[in-house]
């Protein structure tokens, strides 16, 4: 016991000797489970932004600024002309709308309204603001035309006395085709299903699990880099002259990295818990369970992969790119229902993706520790199997 003890403190001195191991070991997955869940606040508003110029201020420019704010499309932002003509020459935004003066009942009576809007070459989002604007602009010339056409048969009935009565009757006969068109029934009717989906998805779980599992699977996987450096210096050929057996020194190293590793997931835990408010601990015998199956499954493939390499940079290059398409393709960046039915069914060779079902069954689904046997059981099995071939292929040199 003496001996596993000290090989594991050797290899927790060794790793830790450096700060660039602590940017890989705690910072770096914080900032990446940070940047994938979209952050911890309230959802940003993703509508376009669309620089607003109100040269106006008249009621007409009021009422079109707020159809624009209701648009699930564009996000107005009213400025004055010099700092929307900075932002839009500095290329900060990609639409500049301008409400001239002028812009107001009587323009639109005589059919004189306009707008000038500015627009970025080749841009999509500029593309998006003039859908926008044309469509609120729809509306209202809409509106208009009910009216001008009320006017005109108003007057081939009876002539109006004064301007003031003909400004009068389109003020009024213009006010009530915006709320007829707004109680108008919609010819097309959206019907949504009414059945409570039972879980609902949250981008910080899936975040939160799979960059635990990416940041924790690559280093074990190291574990090759580790094994081939020592049999490159000479070091496991000098055990030989030792009374240390060859299961002792397999365990010391391994328990040392494992240990290392759950206590690594331990704290990237413990931030979803305290800092992104994830129910990590509704259950946790069960979250042990899967931390500890999902330790042993990594680690134990790297003491495989430790058996083919042949040097250093063959063993890092190979896990670091091993751990990155297991962690891509088991659903720890994107969940795995975006990929195809086929994908879907092929990545379940790979541990990362049992790993992710587990620890998802837990902090989204709410599942108990016994829903998530069957994939704590799958990669035991991973374990076992890249364990046997590891040791059974393991040479000192």
């Amino acid at each position: 016991m003496k001996k596993i003890l000290a090989i594991t403190f050797r290899d927790l001195r060794v790793r830790f000797a450096s700060f660039v191991e602590w940017l890989f070991f705690l910072i770096l997955p914080i900032v990446f489970t940070l940047v994938l869940s979209g952050g911890t606040g309230a959802p940003a508003d993703n509508r376009v932004r669309l620089v607003v110029v109100d040269q106006a201020n008249t009621s007409l420019s009021t009422e079109l600024i707020t159809a624009l704010e209701n648009s699930e499309s564009v996000r107005p932002d009213l400025l004055s002309l010099d700092d929307a003509e900075y932002q839009f020459d500095s290329r900060r935004v990609s639409a500049m709308l301008i409400i001239p003066q002028g812009f107001a009942r009587e323009a639109l009576e005589s059919g004189t309204l306009t707008l000038e809007l500015r627009q970025q070459p080749n841009s999509l989002n500029a593309l998006v603001a003039q859908r926008s604007v044309q469509a609120v602009i729809s509306r209202v010339g809409q509106a208009v035309a009910i009216a001008r056409n009320s006017l005109a048969e108003a007057e081939a009935l009876r002539p109006f006395e004064t301007d003031a009565a003909r400004q009068t009757y389109f003020d009024d006969a213009l006010e009530s085709a915006q709320t007829l068109l707004a109680e108008a029934p919609d010819r097309l009717t959206e019907t949504q299903g009414d059945t409570p989906d039972q879980i609902e998805y949250d981008p910080r779980a899936n975040s939160s699990a799979g960059q635990l599992i990416t940041w924790v699977f690559i280093p074990l996987i190291g574990l090759s880099e580790l094994f081939a450096y020592e049999r490159q210096k000479g070091t496991l050929r000098r055990i030989l002259t030792t009374p240390t057996r060859k299961g002792t020194y397999l365990f010391g190293t391994i328990f040392g990295q494992v240990l290392i590793a759950l206590g690594q997931m331990t704290l990237l835990v413990l931030f979803g818990i305290l800092v992104m408010n994830l129910n990590w601990g509704q259950d946790v015998f069960g979250l042990a369970i899967m931390l500890v199956a999902g330790a042993l499954a990594a680690a134990a493939l790297g003491t495989m992969l430790g058996t083919f390499v042949k040097t250093t940079g063959q063993a890092n290059g190979l896990s670091i790119m091993l751990g990155m398409v297991m962690a891509l393709m088991g659903g720890c960046w994107y969940p795995l229902e975006l990929f195809p039915e086929a994908v879907r069914s092929m990545v379940k060779v790979l541990p990362t993706t049992w790993a992710m079902q587990g620890l998802l069954d837990l902090v989204l689904r709410g599942q108990p520790w016994t829903a998530i046997l069957p994939e704590a059981g799958v990669l035991l099995g991973f374990a076992a199997v890249f364990f046997v071939i590891g040791i059974l292929r393991f040479k000192y040199e």
